[in-house]
């Protein structure tokens, strides 16, 4: 059975996009169908438009369709990216967690997989509350959390937490980077594949 992933993002910058995609590319290596989806902007276009680097992600990020309900009925797991905001995640995304109360009502998301990433401006931004505060959204959904914990061997060369692939902006993606994204990713996968 191939598992079908949402991959939802929000990116100001274009970190937790670039996190999302390569999650998307180790996801479809482990034989998933991956819908690669953005959280809708909830800022003005013209608030945008005044800062270069966010207009350079939108402009970037175009091409990616914007997450809806659908997208979630259609999903078997689902994969969350985005950056932290003062220790939860940024309000785009949870703005489009709150247009879910009539899918998560139906039981929707009962039983199904979800895993988190997120990424800060400095190393200790709140990164570990951010996923941990999401987590509690998904456990009153009924979904089930597959954090990566300490599965990958590459998350110690990357100062990683088990909550989650968490990244400093900024910062490049190294290798172990990039393989404990594709780990997490693959995880979830893995894990989507036995509940069903």
């Amino acid at each position: 059975m191939s598992v079908k992933l949402a991959i939802i993002y929000y990116s100001t910058y274009g970190t937790n996009h670039r996190m999302a995609s390569i999650a998307a590319e180790a996801a479809r290596d482990a034989g998933a169908e991956v819908r690669l989806l953005k959280a809708p902007e909830t800022v003005p276009a013209d608030v945008v438009a005044g800062v270069d680097a966010w207009q350079a992600q939108a402009e970037a990020s175009a091409d990616v369709p914007a997450a809806t309900v659908e997208d979630m009925k259609w999903a078997d797991a689902y994969l969350f990216s985005a950056p932290t905001r003062f220790g939860v995640m940024a309000s785009q995304m949870r703005a489009f967690i709150d247009t879910l109360g009539g899918f998560w009502a139906e039981g929707g998301f009962a039983g199904k997989p979800v895993s988190a990433m997120t990424s800060a401006q400095n190393a200790h931004g709140g990164q570990e509350t951010t996923l941990l505060s999401f987590y509690t959204s998904a456990i009153h959904w009924g979904s089930v959390v597959v954090a990566p914990g300490y599965t990958s061997p590459a998350i110690f060369k990357t100062g990683g937490n088990p909550y989650g692939y968490s990244h400093t902006q900024g910062a490049e993606f190294t290798e172990e980077a990039k393989t404990v994204i594709g780990d997490q990713a693959g995880r979830l996968v893995e894990i989507a594949q036995k509940l069903a």
